[in-house]
Parts: structure tokens; C-alpha cells; sequence
């Protein structure tokens, strides 16, 4: 699969819309809200509001904290418009509509395949709606902690293998979108947490995704870490950024060693890579 290269035209689009929208101000000249993000498919926005304003999208109140932070996002095929409300303390009321940018995502078609290979077996099904009501359960927590204002690091270097939206068609079957960021490394190589957090969900052997870790960064904000050989954290342990929380490995439903790193807010699914500071070695 080919690799990412971040489309400058939806960079600059986005982060213009962004610039305008964080310079509107209210009556008296105040600042009134500052947006940072990709206003594209997949893309997450981080806001921020005075303290005490309430934020709605579409009519549905959005989590804020007591110092004015929220987030929101994008799937991958919203082509929708949609209306931000934030109400400060004092009444008033600012709002922005916008309609995510859309992408175009990799389709590969691959036929000839063995049925095992396109389709799980009938034995493994219950095991497969068991495991993915525990990670369903473990996106549930809703808190107000930010740990996400502190800015991303890359969980693990090298080869970026995999991207966001992807999507392969097997036999003619269209199989779900992959909704992760896939960086290849050696098994073994340390990851790393690239936002601070609570661990929610620890597995070693998961069906699909081998060992598993879910970190809530708060907000409803939640990364997913894939295919782990191995597993440095218990559930409810808080690690910061930088922290070891596991290692690669090639478990589950996985062809060679690599990170499979997922981001959901909410019920939605983004692209980590968005987030991620360019790298040196690209």
C-alpha cells in the first residue's frame, strides 16, 4: 500500500477557514473562539472557548471543559454541512457553518482468494461480537480531562505502511475502510503514548487486532494500538506522553510487524496522521 503524503491543498484550504474563524471576535473585540484542525474527511478540531460558554454541533451539546476546550470530528465519507454554536457566558452567540473537504482514499482490488481469507469462520463469530463489545465499552468513559492539548508525538517510527481510508475489495466483497495509521517497525520496538492518558483497555490476543490497548485522552478522545507484542500498562493506569505503553508486533490479523494506530471521538473515526508533526526522516 502506498505511502501518505499530506495533500497541501486540503492543508491550506482547512487551516485558512481555520485562521478566519479563529479571528472572529465578539462586539467588544474580545476573542471569541479559536479552532485548530483539518476541516477534511477524517479530520479532528480541537476548539477552545472562554470559560463557562456551552458548545453545540448540529443542535447536540459537545463536552467542554471549565477552561473552554472541545473537540470535534469528521468520518471519513461525511460530505455534510454542518453547524457550529458556541453560546458565551454573557448570552451571546457565535456560530460557523462548513462542510468537510472531501478526500480521495487508495481502493485496491485483489481477487482469487481462499474464502478463510475473505471471510472469518463461523467459529470465531462469537468471539469476534464478545471482543467488540469490550472496546465498545471501553470508548464509553467521559471526562473532562485535555490531556490532548499538549500537542501529538509519533507513537513509533518507520515506514508508513498503511493509511487512513483505505480500503480493499476482496473477491468483489468491499471490506470495511482501514481506520488506522499502520507504521512498520520491528517486533519489539517500544510504542510509545503520543498524548497523555488513562488506559481503558488492555488485550493480549484479541481476533482482529492481537494486543490491544485502548488510551482515553479524555473528552471521549480514545487511540487505539494494534497488533502489540507485548503490553507495559494495566487498565485504569495513567501515562503520560512519551511513556512506554507496549511493543510491536505482528498478532491477531496482521502480515508482518507494524503499529496499527487508530483514533475515535466518539462514535467517529479520524486519521491520526493529520495530528502528527512532520518527520525528519519522511
Amino acid at each position: 500500500m502506498k505511502s501518505i503524503v499530506r495533500p497541501a491543498f486540503l492543508t491550506v484550504f482547512a487551516l485558512a477557514w481555520l485562521a478566519a474563524a479563529a479571528l472572529a471576535e465578539k462586539p467588544d473585540d474580545k476573542p471569541a473562539v479559536v479552532l485548530d484542525g483539518e476541516l477534511v474527511q477524517g479530520g479532528l478540531v480541537f476548539g477552545q472557548a472562554p470559560a463557562g460558554s456551552s458548545v453545540k454541533m448540529n443542535g447536540q451539546e459537545l463536552m467542554i471543559s471549565t477552561d473552554g476546550h472541545f473537540v470535534f470530528g469528521f468520518d471519513r465519507d461525511d460530505v455534510s454541512e454542518h453547524e457550529l454554536l458556541v453560546t458565551f457566558p454573557d448570552g451571546e452567540q457565535w456560530q460557523q457553518r462548513f462542510r468537510p473537504t472531501e478526500r480521495e482514499f487508495d481502493i485496491q482490488r485483489i481477487d482469487g482468494l481462499a474464502s478463510e481469507h475473505v471471510t472469518p469462520p463461523h467459529s470465531v463469530l462469537e468471539r469476534i461480537r464478545n471482543e467488540a463489545a469490550m472496546t465498545r465499552r471501553a470508548r464509553e468513559r467521559r471526562d473532562s480531562r485535555t490531556d490532548w492539548t499538549d500537542g501529538w508525538i509519533w507513537p513509533v517510527t518507520g515506514p508508513i505502511t498503511g493509511v487512513y481510508g483505505s480500503q480493499r475489495i476482496l473477491n468483489g466483497q468491499p471490506r470495511n475502510p482501514h481506520w488506522g495509521l499502520d507504521i512498520a517497525a520491528p517486533t519489539g520496538t517500544p510504542v510509545k503514548a503520543p498524548a497523555g492518558g488513562i488506559i481503558t483497555l488492555t488485550h493480549d490476543d484479541m481476533y482482529f487486532s492481537g494486543g490491544t490497548i485502548f488510551l482515553d485522552h479524555g473528552h471521549g478522545l480514545v487511540s487505539a494500538f494494534l497488533h502489540l507484542s507485548a503490553i507495559s500498562v494495566e487498565e485504569g493506569q495513567r501515562v503520560e506522553q512519551g511513556e512506554l505503553i507496549g511493543k510491536v508486533g505482528a498478532t491477531g490479523r496482521a502480515t508482518g510487524p507494524h503499529l496499527d494506530w487508530r483514533i475515535n471521538v466518539g462514535n467517529t473515526r479520524v486519521d491520526p496522521y493529520l495530528l502528527l508533526p512532520e518527520r525528519s526522516d519522511p
